[in-house]
């Protein structure tokens, strides 16, 4: 249902015997790195001039595990990797739908709205990273992988237990910690400080104070993963050259097609209109081992990675600029007010009818899992979940799928799954806020709205042969229509010019999918 299963403690022993070394290899590392900054400190002290031999410097040497070849293991880590950008988006995704609503006063409405733009970008931007990575599976001739659930292989890597929740500052304080640079998590707060050194200190403090006021037991950021992943790529000894096959570059996503225009602007704009711009979504095509290096150190500068670059507004300063700000507006608030809907925490639909003696004042708490009652939301939350299933087969479908010149110009197959696959980008925001308005129950004087629930599909595997696979985007149109036709009648008037336009456009597609089945056959 989308909603984080704690492994079992046999899962857990199996997980810690493929990606433990990871964790202890980046222990040992930031101690080594901490004991030679504590020498340096020293001579400085004492004046001592530097040793004549150098002292190493270099990482300790990761070793592959050796159950695994080296691409193997790299082919693993990465589709840990992808999991775990497909995580965050829908997470990331959820917060912003979750801000806005009547209860915000004029007087804030633009700056919310600034915050739901920016984190939205970054959604985006994850986006980009969840396709990229599948390149670099794609070009590593590796299996690809659009999904999410895999918790016992990723619940050491992951940042935090899955969860889809309003934004709060105790859900950024947690995006935060993901993606923070090490040197920030962890700052020398000792001697005599700057303001901003200062700053660093009081923030890393709260921020980890928060996510363990979250129920994080064990957060993590990913800064290691990425470390050992492009450590490995770039050893000719662990992965030769011949993993690498430049025939797949017809088949892997690219920006012309991708990008929409989602480029950044120039690094000579001011902190500010850097983070409120627009984002720079990264699709990057592979041939070579270099090309992969290359992706991979962009996807974690941008986001998830170990090091700041002050002429790009990387994940953790956009999230940190929307933390401080809200902060101060709900100290403004003074709790009259809150910047995001009371939308459901990891909603489902529920199979059965709302128990009335559930709640004694008539209204559903927000805990940690929330059925999805009301008869209107339930039929909102299983068209998103079927659209959302029809995002993933077109983009696993476009893998499918050659890219190649002859086709410019032309309508083409891989040309409608992409442009579908936007499409459906587009519906699950409609859709979401429909949802976040809501009630999530009949109830009397009910105040927890629905919210979008992300169910991950029965199967993300598509069948064998061409024929097949547009066969199962047939049927999940169908199966949408079956739902838009239940749910007008039941919804606001309002709605049903979404509603028809949805209807209008998925029978064009079902037009065009017929002629080119029929053409293929």
């Amino acid at each position: 249902m989308g909603i984080f299963k704690s492994p079992t403690m046999n899962d857990k022993k199996k997980v810690d015997n493929l990606i433990g070394p990871i964790l202890q290899w980046a222990k040992e590392n930031q101690e080594r790195a901490k004991t030679r900054e504590q020498a340096q400190s020293l001579r400085m002290l004492a004046k001592k001039p530097e040793p004549c031999e150098k002292e190493e410097e270099d990482d300790l040497k990761f070793l592959v595990p050796p159950e695994f070849t080296g691409k193997d293991y790299v082919s693993m880590l990465i589709s840990i990797d992808a999991e775990i950008e497909h995580g965050l988006m829908l997470q990331y995704l959820y917060g912003a739908y979750s801000l806005g609503g009547p209860q915000v006063p004029d007087a804030y409405k633009e700056k919310v709205r600034n915050w739901q733009n920016i984190i939205l970008g970054i959604a985006k931007e994850e986006m980009g990273h969840f396709i990229s990575v599948q390149n670099v599976l794609k070009v590593m001739g590796a299996s690809l992988n659009f999904g999410r659930e895999s918790y016992p292989w990723d619940s050491q890597f992951y940042p935090f237990p899955f969860t889809l929740e309003r934004l709060t500052l105790k859900s950024l304080a947690k995006y935060i910690y993901a993606e923070a640079p090490s040197e920030w998590l962890n700052p020398d707060c000792t001697g005599k400080l700057t303001k901003e050194q200062q700053r660093d200190c009081e923030e890393s403090k709260e921020i980890k104070a928060l996510v363990k006021a979250a129920d994080v037991d064990q957060p993590h950021n990913v800064g290691a993963l990425f470390k050992v992943i492009i450590g490995l790529i770039k050893d000719h000894e662990v992965v030769p050259d011949e993993v690498f096959q430049a025939n797949t570059y017809p088949f892997q996503a690219k920006f012309d097609e991708w990008g929409r225009g989602y480029a950044g602007g120039s690094s000579d704009r001011s902190y500010e209109e850097k983070i409120k711009g627009k984002p720079d979504v990264l699709v990057v095509p592979l041939a070579t081992r270099d090309d992969a290096v290359s992706a991979l150190e962009e996807i974690a500068e941008q986001g998830e990675g170990e090091e700041i670059k002050s002429d790009n507004t990387s994940h953790f300063e956009r999230f940190l600029f929307v933390y401080r700000e809200m902060k101060e507006v709900l100290k403004e608030a003074d709790g009259q007010w809150h910047p995001s809907r009371n939308v459901a925490t990891n909603p489902f639909v529920s199979g059965t009818v709302d128990p009335e003696e559930n709640s004694a004042d008539g209204t559903v708490s927000n805990e940690s899992n929330n059925p999805i009652y009301q008869e209107e939301a339930k039929m909102w939350a299983n068209l998103f979940n079927v659209r959302y299933r029809m995002l993933l087969n077109f983009l696993n479908h476009s893998f499918l799928l050659d890219g190649g010149l002859n086709d410019a110009g032309t309508k083409t197959a891989r040309g409608m799954i992409i442009n579908s696959t936007f499409g459906e980008m587009y519906n699950l925001r409609s859709i979401a806020m429909v949802l976040v308005r809501t009630p999530i129950s009949d109830r009397k004087n009910e105040t927890l709205m629905a919210g979008p629930p992300f169910t991950i599909p029965y199967t993300l595997d598509l069948p064998f042969g061409e024929h097949n696979r547009w066969r199962v985007h047939q049927d999940l149109l169908e199966a949408s229509r079956k739902i838009v036709d239940e749910l007008r009648p039941m919804t606001a008037e309002s709605n049903h010019k979404y509603l028809n336009a949805l209807e209008e456009l998925d029978r064009s597609l079902l037009r065009d999918i017929a002629q080119l089945t029929e053409y293929a056959s």
